[in-house]
């Protein structure tokens, strides 16, 4: 794999997939919401990666009202807050966040708090000081809004942060925000990131003297 360099002033990290592989969990859940519904599963799980639930289930059903889709993914956050079985940190990522600490990150994730916090627990992760979740947010990814607030709360100029992400939607929306993006895991490739790595222990970080981040991607 040839290493690529990517210089930043901050980095944003998206959590399912790109920190936490929580996919047997969003597969168990999703696949039973699937079934509910009438809806083919392997069709549902190519939506759902990214979104937040709701979104998801606009695109999934779209003549449904949006109370309705609300509702239905409180409880499905309820349902995956608590079932933590298989979530486990995607392999590097206690690594990569000990290696930002002093440098400005951000968690910006569809999740919300309880579930973000919980799932980073299971996985054995620091969740940083800075966090963007379904709180904060009035869209959800595609729509870059997560990435930008990440960015104004970190101070930084979206030009000069990298994002880490693992899906399609999560792509774009760091597309969207005018940033570079580097696809974490098999289902980032497809979607054409600045850089693709199959975890995280291929990417090493060191800070630079003059305040910027260096973003070794593809480095073992």
């Amino acid at each position: 794999m040839t290493a690529t360099v990517l210089t930043a002033r901050a980095l944003l990290l998206d959590m399912d997939g790109t920190l936490v592989n929580s996919d047997a969990v969003v597969e168990r859940i999703w696949r039973r919401w699937s079934e509910r519904h009438g809806l083919d599963g392997d069709e549902v799980m190519k939506v759902v990666h990214g979104r937040q639930g709701h979104a998801s289930m606009a695109v999934l059903l779209p003549d449904r009202p949006m109370k309705q889709n609300l509702a239905d993914n409180a409880r499905m956050l309820a349902e995956e807050t608590a079932d933590v079985e298989g979530v486990v940190e995607v392999p590097g990522a206690a690594a990569f966040l000990a290696s930002l600490q002093g440098l400005p990150h951000a968690l910006v994730t569809s999740a919300d708090v309880p579930l973000s916090t919980v799932r980073m627990a299971a996985a054995g992760l620091p969740l940083p000081a800075v966090r963007v979740t379904a709180e904060s947010v009035g869209a959800s990814k595609p729509d870059p809004e997560g990435f930008l607030k990440g960015a104004a709360e970190l101070g930084v100029a979206p030009a000069d942060c990298v994002v880490f992400e693992d899906s399609g939607a999560g792509i774009a929306a760091g597309r969207a925000a005018g940033m570079r993006v580097v696809g974490v895991g098999t289902r980032a490739a497809v979607h054409g990131p600045d850089a693709t790595v199959r975890d995280l222990t291929e990417v090493r970080v060191e800070a630079a003297a003059d305040g910027s981040i260096r973003v070794h991607v593809g480095e073992a």
